[in-house]
């Protein structure tokens, strides 16, 4: 990568300027996946900044995703983040597919149950309901995103089990064999970290941070008639929020 000067008579910090030119940098391919950078002493000296402000730099793009220090190791770089915020309410195979990523899934588990505790609460129905259950971990261009556990009342959807889930999209299926649409969502995110168990499913370290999720998708009647758990890889999701100041006139 060539090294572009920072201009130290702008009133944009050195360590903004810096992470920019990085960012560039592994936009454009000079740098790519798990290629390492160079060191804190060499971007130093390569910037003509202090150590202070490359490690400033690099924390931002650790924070965006485009790179992952790793002790011991070194620094790098790693795939950006998928945002999560205010958003149109989409299934996983199209947000995947606007991040021009082809989705897949593999089916850990398939089968019906009678509904109980959390469940119960979340699609309103009553205890003992058959109540269809689909565990998938879901790909991004073959690669592990994260494990999802959904639960559907099957009085919603007779002959869902049937289904093939492996290359299909569940809300797919939902509107074109039963008109089951989701008109709006509700999602609760939690930070956890990962148990060795699942951690080598996902393809990460044991004890990685993972967000919990778990989202109730309504019918526009009002009915709940989704809720899924969902357990996402850490380093690569982040949850946005935009927020607005209440207006002035509006304070007392």
């Amino acid at each position: 990568m060539s090294i572009p000067a920072v201009d130290k008579s702008l009133p944009v910090p050195l360590y903004h300027q810096i992470k920019c030119a990085l960012q560039d940098a592994i936009e454009l391919g000079e740098w790519q996946l798990d290629q390492q950078l160079p060191n804190e002493n060499q971007l130093a000296e390569n910037f003509g900044v202090s150590k202070i402000t490359i490690r400033q730099a690099l924390q931002e793009l650790a924070d965006m995703g485009y790179i992952r220090r790793e002790r011991g190791r070194g620094t790098f770089v790693s795939r950006p983040k998928f945002d999560h915020g205010p958003r149109e309410l989409t299934s996983f195979t199209e947000e995947m597919r606007r991040h021009k990523l082809t989705a897949g899934s593999r089916v850990l588990e398939r089968t019906v149950v009678a509904a109980e505790g959390r469940v119960v609460e979340a699609l309103e129905v009553k205890r003992g309901e058959r109540v269809f259950v689909l565990k998938r971990l879901r790909l991004a261009g073959g690669e592990p995103m994260g494990i999802q556990t959904a639960h559907l009342p099957v009085k919603l959807a007779p002959g869902l089990a049937d289904e093939d889930f492996e290359n299909g999209s569940l809300y797919d299926t939902l509107r074109v064999r039963w008109g089951l649409e989701a008109a709006r969502a509700r999602e609760t995110y939690t930070a956890a970290t990962v148990d060795p168990g699942l951690a080598e499913v996902l393809g990460v370290a044991a004890g990685a941070p993972v967000l919990v999720v778990e989202r109730i998708a309504y019918l526009a009647s009002g009915t709940p008639f989704e809720f899924v758990q969902s357990l996402m890889r850490g380093d690569r999701y982040s949850v946005v929020l935009e927020l607005a100041a209440e207006r002035a006139a509006g304070r007392r």
